[in-house]
């Protein structure tokens, strides 16, 4: 069996009680970053073996752990925080456990666009997650398809480049675009600001924001 588990992306306390049991039973557990997931397993006392599975060397070991399940293994996949394979690594090792007829189970669990989706108090009946935009290629047009959507588009970016992707924004869709900025979900710090595309652009030009952050765009 593989068991996809999501973890706390902020408060250590978010994580369901059957995540914490498969945890502790499986045979292995594979971690985005062993050193970020020993602080969970340390704090819920899991001493289950750990081997790192991350964006840099999944391709190279994807089959070997597929391999070691269709052989009888239990293994557990997690990430940094939230549900791997959302914009996390996570989707390479399920497709190939499935091509091996291997059994995959994804716990429910925590993931940052919800809670920022229903904190914005935009329409969330219908939405369009988009993760993290390109960087380059292709950016200016996924942004510019954006100018008639009428769902609510979730996004996310670093606090390092979520200054420019407002004043794409601005560019692109108009200063009166609404937008839903929500920071440190769940954490000590956690903040949502809702304001017009211009008026938020100008708060984070005076005040930078440090953490993870996602943004919700408004449909029109």
């Amino acid at each position: 069996m593989l068991y996809i588990v999501p973890t706390p992306i902020g408060n250590l306390e978010d994580i369901t009680f059957r995540a914490l049991r498969i945890l502790k039973e499986v045979d292995t557990i594979l971690a985005e970053d062993t050193r970020q997931s020993k602080i969970l397993l340390n704090h819920y006392q899991i001493q289950t073996t750990l081997y790192s599975y991350h964006m840099h060397n999944e391709h190279r070991i994807v089959k070997h752990w597929a391999e070691k399940i269709a052989e009888g293994a239990n293994i557990a996949l997690i990430s940094d925080a939230g549900t791997p394979a959302i914009s996390d690594p996570g989707f390479l090792l399920v497709r190939e456990a499935l091509a091996l007829g291997v059994k995959v189970e994804c716990l429910p669990g925590a993931t940052a666009f919800v809670p920022a989706l229903v904190q914005s108090g935009f329409p969330s009946e219908r939405f369009l997650f988009e993760g993290f935009l390109p960087l380059k290629k292709g950016r200016q047009t996924r942004i510019l398809s954006f100018a008639k959507e009428s769902r609510t588009v979730v996004m996310y970016e670093s606090p390092h480049r979520i200054i420019k992707l407002v004043e794409e924004i601005v560019q692109l869709l108009g200063a009166n675009r609404e937008l839903a900025l929500c920071r440190e979900i769940s954490k000590k710090f956690q903040e949502t600001l809702i304001m017009p595309a211009d008026g938020l652009l100008m708060h984070l030009k005076n005040y930078p924001p440090k953490g993870e952050i996602v943004l919700v765009l408004k449909g029109v």
